[in-house]
């Protein structure tokens, strides 16, 4: 079944203004959004080491996009803990390419040069494949990607198979993570061991995406 995904963000409140909520909306006629069974839409970005990558790059490998924001309270929450490095090593070491996004504008919450991105992954101890800075937006508005964290599984024939939450429990608290149930670790056991990703399509959850306007 080929499935789509649109988003509204929704503000939280002056306490936590940064913070949103994320719903499914049909999808307007004519509009170009990323659809569960459908190829990927491949792009071009530049990552923190300055190299120009494709995600046609990695044909052949199951591929992980995760649009990320170190300073968005969600984002922080599976960090601080090390809930996300846990996903990524797990990932990374069944030989799936983990890609982190920074969707960020200059002047925006989460925006980071090269060299600030770089020492966030060895402050954390992340473990992504690369981190890729998307300043423009492209990669994000290609992908739709509203929340951060936001998450997108595609298989090694570049069909997208997962897009949606990191996990079932959509607050920014850590310890909310005992009992979290991840949604991304049975997408990727599924598609590497070629089985059906369910659920295929799930609501985001986080901060919205700080594109530039």
């Amino acid at each position: 079944m080929k499935l789509s995904r649109r988003q509204t963000i929704l503000g939280t409140g002056a306490a936590a203004a940064a913070l949103t909520l994320a719903f499914l909306l049909p999808v307007e006629p004519g509009e170009a959004v990323p659809r569960i069974g459908q190829k990927a839409p491949d792009f071009a970005a530049t990552d923190s080491y300055g190299n120009t990558v494709h995600l046609s790059d990695f044909k052949g490998k199951t591929v992980v996009l995760e649009w990320t924001n170190h300073q968005c309270p969600f984002v922080r929450k599976h960090y601080s803990t090390g809930n996300m490095q846990a996903h990524q090593k797990a990932a990374t070491s069944e030989g799936v390419v983990w890609l982190s996004i920074i969707s960020s504008a200059p002047g925006k919450q989460g925006y980071v040069t090269a060299e600030q991105a770089n020492e966030l992954t060895r402050e954390r101890e992340a473990a992504p494949t690369r981190v890729l800075l998307d300043p423009k937006g492209t990669i994000g508005h290609l992908y739709d990607a509203r929340t951060t964290p936001d998450m997108y599984v595609i298989d090694a024939k570049g069909t997208l198979r997962y897009m949606g939450a990191i996990d079932d429990t959509p607050t920014a608290n850590p310890d909310d993570l005992k009992t979290a149930q991840s949604y991304v670790t049975p997408a990727i056991t599924a598609v590497l061991s070629g089985g059906k990703v369910d659920p295929a399509v799930t609501r985001p959850y986080g901060c919205s995406v700080k594109y530039g306007s």
